[in-house]
């Protein structure tokens, strides 16, 4: 692998996206031009800033960094992507703080929390993402790229399975895409490829899956328009297109780890998913060795989401 070997992309995909996560906690719903500069985002905000969650540690990750522990934990044990697992983890970490920090659960989506109470009450995973069909919000790609980090197999089971996990919270196809593409994108991120061969790539990848799937291949074409002038340019918001525009957009030119989850804070709204979502994308592509060791010290719980990225270096390099 060029450059970085594979540990320290997994480690750095891992972590970049619950440092990104961590980092954005603070900043969330508040206006781009409310963020602080570039310089005094921090884990702690400078003082007098307003910070979202103020009763919840610095160096917290949220509902992002959780779900996606309860997903690398599901694949890990199971060996293979199994969405009535995964959903029963979903379930745990909504009703008992299974992987999220100290417990505490805060902030869940709406949707995400329709949906889990839909499964509590005994409706099939598969049918409880749709408890808003139309609902094209990014719960589900902002937790799933561990299966990108974890997956050994073909372009098509990664987009199967990335598509699957969408299923329990947000199954519109809209956001089944947009979860296909970015996990295709971090794989050749993985493969150690700069991060517009990976871009193009993915998405020839993905168009290719979909030849004989006219739904998908619709829902991909419509919803991304990736050859559309000016399509790549995001605004932070909880839209999933708009997700992976914003962390496109930011990968695109950013020339660090630091700098693509600072650039990701400072579009303001929803900074924690945004930062999580690009902070994965950079931590791969800069590696764990890039991310800033002033924010791995404070990040909470940091030895417990250890023990999972060693399983799964050890998975993938066996």
């Amino acid at each position: 692998m060029a450059l970085l070997d594979i540990q320290d992309r997994l480690y750095g995909g891992l972590f970049g996206l619950l440092i990104g996560d961590a980092l954005g906690v603070p900043y969330e719903f508040h206006a781009a031009k409310d963020i602080p500069p570039a310089e005094f985002i921090e884990m702690e905000p400078p003082e007098g800033f307003n910070r979202a969650h103020p009763g919840v540690e610095p160096g917290t990750w949220s509902d992002d960094g959780a779900q996606a522990l309860c997903l690398l934990d599901s694949l890990i044990l199971c060996g293979k992507f199994d969405l009535d697992d995964f959903s029963r983890r979903m379930l745990g970490w909504y009703e008992n703080g299974f992987w999220a920090v100290g417990k505490n659960v805060f902030d869940v989506g709406i949707q995400t929390s329709m949906a889990l109470n839909m499964y509590k009450n005994g409706s099939k995973p598969e049918e409880c993402g749709n408890v808003r069909p139309d609902g094209k919000g990014n719960g589900a790609l902002m937790r799933v790229l561990p299966l990108a980090l974890w997956h050994k197999g073909t372009d098509e089971e990664l987009v199967r399975d990335a598509q699957k996990q969408c299923l329990i919270t947000h199954a519109n196809i809209t956001n089944q895409v947009c979860c296909a593409l970015y996990c295709l994108i971090a794989r050749e991120l993985m493969n150690g490829n700069s991060f517009d061969v990976s871009l193009d790539s993915a998405v020839a990848k993905l168009r290719a899956v979909y030849k004989d799937r006219p739904e998908y291949s619709n829902g991909f074409e419509l919803s991304l328009k990736p050859e559309e002038p000016g399509f790549w340019k995001g605004s932070g918001s909880g839209y999933v297109v708009d997700s992976l525009r914003s962390a496109v957009m930011i990968m695109q030119t950013a020339e660090t780890y630091e700098e693509a989850v600072k650039r990701s804070v400072a579009l303001g709204d929803d900074t924690d998913t945004t930062a999580c979502i690009t902070g994965g994308l950079a931590g791969i592509k800069f590696g764990y060795n890039g991310i800033p060791e002033r924010w791995k010290a404070p990040l909470q719980d940091s030895i417990k989401a250890e023990g999972l990225a060693k399983k799964l270096v050890s998975f993938r390099c066996a």
